[in-house]
């Protein structure tokens, strides 16, 4: 069975820094698009950025400047760097292949 799985969640002051990490069983995360998503409470899940087989990396407007995607194919390992965080940046972050998601990991940023 596929599974991903988000780690590296946490409590952070404001302006603090957390590396999040994405692993997978059974599908190599090389191949395909890898998409971080977040979602805060009573709010709808959202688009955090990406990561091509090529390596090429987009992110949403928040988050620009701030987080960095990238990968360890030796580890089919796909990271989400965070720095600059802020109470905003508090949610659950999921990451996702095709059909198949995370658990999520909790962030939680204070001020």
């Amino acid at each position: 069975q596929v599974q991903l799985a988000e780690s590296g969640g946490g409590l952070v002051p404001a302006g603090g820094s957390l590396r999040l990490s994405c692993t997978a069983s059974r599908i190599p995360l090389s191949i395909n698009t890898v998409t971080w998503h977040r979602q805060s409470p009573g709010k709808q899940r959202k688009f955090v950025g990406r990561i091509n087989s090529q390596g090429t990396t987009v992110y949403d407007d928040s988050v620009k400047g701030r987080f960095v995607i990238s990968r360890d194919n030796a580890k089919n390992t796909v990271y989400l760097i965070m720095s600059g965080l802020q109470p905003d940046d508090t949610a659950v972050y999921y990451c996702q292949q095709g059909d198949f998601w995370g658990q999520g990991t909790q962030v939680t940023v204070s001020s």
